[in-house]
């Protein structure tokens, strides 16, 4: 196998991953499809872009920023739309059309302040990569892979140790059982919409670094977020890491051994395999109650 097949597919599964944990962490404590959640990835790169861009903002300042706004959108989202429908026993029906009103309503709103065309957050020339073992990557694409496994394990030892962390294990295994235990699921809920909005604004950012964005970038992201998760299995940090790894396997190579045509193609069949063969996934655990 070539050696940059092999970067190409850790680049891959940095983002997969990152973004799989952040759709994860909500959906574990919620049951439902959160589908707007593509939209704060993509509101994350375009908050960069408004503060580094059409601003001026250092990057020092203008990532911060950018990744507050985007924990505090999908906090507000939480707050305003999604709670009040919870409490008045909303359908998971209704809670999935809510979330897709909210995408489409934002990403229009994306598209008419910025325009539809590309735009990039990138203020350096384009250079040729850093050779490792023979294959290129380059300083941004480092920083991906860094920043996600970084992430990944600092979500992993909160929900392990930090009390706010063994609460959100705990809604997410039985939310009527955690009230009983005295837990206020509205704000670990809250808690939750907060952190994996953070994440998803930070993959949005680092992906607008590598390849540029445009206001349509968040669902396909969110797409293969979802499959990795369900492959990986709903509720294991550790089953979504690799079911993100082997996701970022089987895209790379279909591209590089049939067809870039096949990336996605090769993603929903190998879904689908797992949902014939093994639909709890790596993590091995029965899916309570799942709902769209």
């Amino acid at each position: 196998m070539s050696s940059q097949i092999i970067v190409n597919i850790i680049i891959s599964f940095s983002i997969f991953a990152l973004v799989a944990i952040s759709f994860s962490l909500i959906y574990q404590t919620t049951r439902f499809f959160h589908f707007a959640h593509a939209v704060i990835f993509t509101s994350g790169a375009y908050f960069a872009f408004l503060f580094i861009q059409m601003l001026g903002w250092s990057y020092y300042s203008a990532i911060p920023a950018a990744i507050a706004l985007a924990l505090l959108l999908g906090g507000l989202i939480e707050f305003t739309i999604y709670r009040p429908l919870r409490k008045k026993k909303s359908s998971a029906i209704v809670l999935l059309l809510a979330s897709l009103g909210i995408y489409i309503v934002l990403q229009n709103l994306i598209s008419l302040f910025f325009g539809d065309d590309t735009k990039s957050i990138r203020t350096w020339e384009v250079r040729e990569g850093i050779e490792i073992a023979g294959a290129y990557i380059t300083p941004v694409q480092l920083v991906i892979v860094a920043s996600s496994l970084l992430l990944v394990g600092l979500v992993a030892g909160y929900l392990m140790l930090a009390k706010t962390g063994k609460a959100m294990r705990a809604v997410a295994s039985d939310s009527e059982l955690s009230k009983l235990s005295g837990i206020k699921s509205d704000r670990i809920i809250l808690i939750s919409f907060a952190i994996g909005s953070a994440l998803a604004g930070i993959a949005g950012i680092l992906v607008a670094l590598d390849v540029d964005m445009t206001p349509t970038m968040g669902m396909n992201m969110l797409l293969m977020g979802v499959v990795a998760m369900i492959i990986g299995g709903v509720g294991s940090i550790w089953g979504i890491v690799l079911g993100s790894l082997l996701l970022a396997s089987a895209q790379n190579l279909a591209v590089w051994y049939i067809s870039s045509q096949w990336m996605d193609a090769s993603a929903f069949l190998l879904l689908l395999i797992f949902l014939l063969f093994k639909p709890e996934g790596f993590a091995g655990k029965k899916i309570r109650k799942a709902e769209v």
